[in-house]
């Protein structure tokens, strides 16, 4: 098991301009790791934003020839850090890519890459409608990456809505779930707290999100708020805003432990069948 560590969540605002979007965010990670982070994660969508589908098509960076990879790799090695980047969005030339996220251990190394299950196809109301169905290849492969730090289980944004997910996870050996998003705000609100909570409390780990917040360049309203929750279900690293920044926490992996000493539910297999 490793020894206690600091981990620290990264609040982005990212705009339209890769370029731009990778310096913002290296410069939060920077301060992050001076801070003493071993492990930092950024949010949803670290390398751009852009909801306008033909301007996506445009300006979004090809998989095969992506920028972000090389320059977070890079990044990751030179702060001697174990990296997560909570997503990049990618183009092919069938206009649909993934939504990607990337994890780099302390040598650049890329551990693993997880393409994101679940995209985000709901009408909220109001006009308020998303279908990254439309823009996004959908993941097949749920991922646990063995890292210094301890077991990640690798989601994105609307996976947390389904919790079976992270019960598989857990089962598995995970003992951190990041969750990076890109939550709007009605949604946040209301739903972003008590489902990070239920996540952590369900399986006896620690839930690391990263979140974006603030309003984009591409007219998009984001919640913000990033969370670190222990195993107990309690937030011990919270940005209460919406604004870029980072915050720290101890991750102390002997609590997975206790907490699921304390109440097995998240390794019970159900005996009966669905009505």
């Amino acid at each position: 098991m490793a020894p206690p560590f600091k981990a620290a969540i990264v609040q982005l605002r990212t705009g339209t301009d890769v370029d731009a979007n990778h310096a913002h965010a290296a410069a939060l990670i920077r301060d992050a790791a001076k801070a003493g982070a071993r492990f930092v994660a950024t949010p949803e969508g670290s390398n751009i934003l852009q909801r306008d589908r033909a301007k996506f098509v445009t300006d979004a960076p090809f998989e095969a020839s992506d920028p972000s990879g090389p320059f977070f790799a890079a990044l990751a090695a030179e702060l001697g850090i174990t990296l997560l980047i909570g997503s990049i969005v990618l183009n092919r030339p069938d206009g649909k890519g993934p939504n990607r996220s990337l994890l780099f251990g302390p040598d650049g190394r890329e551990i693993a890459r997880y393409d994101k299950i679940h995209l985000f196809d709901v009408n909220l109301g109001l006009g308020q409608e998303s279908r990254e169905s439309d823009a996004y290849l959908r993941g097949e492969t749920a991922i646990l990456a063995d890292t210094d730090v301890g077991k990640i289980g690798l989601t994105i944004c609307y996976d947390m809505r389904f919790p079976h997910l992270y019960r598989q996870l857990a089962q598995a050996g995970a003992e951190i779930l990041a969750i990076p998003a890109a939550f709007t705000r009605p949604t946040g609100e209301a739903h972003w707290e008590v489902l990070l909570r239920a996540r952590a409390i369900e399986t006896g780990a620690w839930v690391i999100a990263p979140a974006q917040g603030g309003k984009h360049d591409d007219g998009r309203g984001t919640w913000g708020h990033s969370l670190i929750i222990d195993p107990w279900g309690r937030i011990v690293a919270h940005l209460d805003h919406d604004e870029p920044g980072f915050a720290l926490a101890e991750i102390d992996l002997e609590a997975v432990a206790e907490a699921r000493r304390k109440i097995p539910a998240w390794n019970y297999s159900p005996p009966y069948a669905a009505p």
